[in-house]
């Protein structure tokens, strides 16, 4: 199994437009973060966590040249808003899977109403084949895939666990039920926002603390705000099993 980090930035992405903060300015690309997202390929299956908004640059970024789905995590517009531009691989391969909480089907209905319409359809328009996720595993390819309930201040979101990876992103808080899910994992990917508290986001401390807990061999951190600091600083703090990813980051299993 290979992973590709596309995107390990926040919402705003870094740098933040007009931003005068340092991180923002730095030269270092490993401060440059597009908005979260992974690819994850094994055997002859591709899968995309998420298509925010920069997703086309992402795609060709990683010269990936066919999808066999996009699994949402939630509604959230950095999570979503690259939607249409599946355009391409759907006019080499048909309608392309996607599986999300039926919350966010129908979020996602309502906004790109022209790709889910089944009657008088714009021609250049691409389609979709809906799955609905729900908290109990589910196929893909040769893998069953475990989601992972959470919580993003009020709003529910999935995590995924396939075999001994696991994906987290835009959490807050875990029940301990499943938590236990996440037991024995050679990988976990968590965010952590920033420092200081946030409503709606794990923050370093909180992060490590869930690490701590679960005892995964490595665990990389997403979902990275500029007022976390300058990569190459922040790593040195991390303890020795503990990686902020980075934007084209690759890692096997």
């Amino acid at each position: 199994m290979k992973i590709t980090f596309l995107g390990t930035g926040t919402s705003q992405g870094i740098p933040v437009i007009g931003s005068t903060h340092p991180v923002c300015l730095s030269s270092n690309p490993k401060d440059k973060r597009l908005r979260v997202s992974i690819l994850i390929e094994w055997d002859n299956s591709t899968y995309v966590i998420d298509c925010g908004p920069d997703f086309r640059q992402q795609m060709l970024r990683a010269n990936c040249s066919k999808i066999d789905g996009i699994i949402f995590t939630h509604e959230h517009a950095d999570h979503t808003a690259g939607l249409d531009d599946i355009r391409p691989y759907f006019f080499k391969q048909g309608a392309i899977p996607i599986y999300a909480h039926k919350r966010v089907l129908g979020e996602l209905t309502r906004r790109f109403d022209y790709i889910f319409a089944t009657e008088n359809k714009y021609p250049g328009a691409p389609s979709v084949v809906q799955y609905e996720v729900k908290n109990e595993p589910f196929q893909l390819g040769s893998i069953p895939v475990i989601p992972i309930d959470a919580m993003h201040y009020n709003l529910q979101v999935f995590g995924y666990r396939f075999q001994n990876f696991a994906y987290l992103t835009d959490v807050k808080t875990i029940e301990d039920t499943e938590l236990q899910k996440l037991k024995n994992l050679d990988v976990l990917v968590i965010n952590a926002l920033r420092e200081s508290e946030h409503p709606s986001h794990l923050n370093l401390e909180q992060a490590l603390e869930i690490i701590t807990y679960l005892k995964p061999k490595r665990a990389y951190l997403t979902h990275i705000s500029h007022l976390l600091g300058f990569h190459d600083a922040v790593q040195q703090m991390l303890p020795d099993n503990v990686f902020l990813a980075y934007d084209n980051l690759q890692i096997a299993l």
